[in-house]
């Protein structure tokens, strides 16, 4: 498995990933106003404008996440950035931000099926949740760009196995097993689960 930062290079490899999605990893890079809804008489319109404003943030610096491959082939996704470029999270009110350390965010995970339960999801945010996996992940990434530290609200599991629809936003032990500590529950829930914030400090 390699991890690299998701570069607008690599473009083909990130549709492969998110293609099927709709959202394009944008529902936290916008405000709830301009994401919205996809209505019958917007869904192309509205998921087009997503992968557009996708890939141009792709050219830019930082990039907006990190791609694993797995033998290979593209596998996974982990959307992560500085807090700022968070739209919809600094806007937030049931996960309000608790200092003004200019964190970075990790958001959201994808893997493509057929390559599930093989630490994938582990592998592109946090290099040292997977055995043997030392490549570019988004906490190596963040220490590069002077991140003080990185931030997650993934949802506890309580030792159930849930939905991957759910677990969307990772789980409580994967970022602990990476040295996350939990600052606080969050009012969101996940299939009726409690979400945490957790955080990494880098410096």
């Amino acid at each position: 498995m390699t991890v690299a930062p998701a570069t607008e290079a690599r473009w083909a490899a990130i549709a492969a990933v998110l293609g099927g999605t709709g959202c394009w990893c944008r529902y936290w890079r916008q405000p709830a106003s301009s994401y919205g809804r996809i209505g019958r008489d917007q869904s192309e319109t509205r998921v087009a404008e997503r992968q557009q404003a996708l890939r141009a943030q792709t050219a830019a610096t930082p990039p907006p996440g990190m791609l694993a491959d797995l033998e290979g082939q593209p596998a996974g996704w982990c959307g992560c950035g500085p807090r700022p470029c968070m739209e919809r999270r600094l806007r937030s009110r049931t996960i309000p931000a608790v200092d003004d350390v200019a964190v970075g965010s990790v958001v959201c995970f994808l893997v493509r099926p057929g390559s599930r339960r093989r630490g994938v999801a582990a592998a592109p945010a946090l290099p040292r949740a997977a055995s043997g996996i030392r490549a570019c992940g988004a906490i190596a990434y963040a220490r590069t760009e002077g991140a003080p530290a990185l931030e997650a609200h993934p949802v506890d599991p309580g030792g159930r196995r849930i939905d991957t629809t759910f677990a969307y936003v990772g789980t409580t032990p994967m970022f602990e097993r990476a040295g996350f500590r939990r600052v606080a529950e969050t009012a969101p829930r996940s299939a009726r689960l409690p979400r945490w914030r957790m955080r990494l400090e880098l410096t």
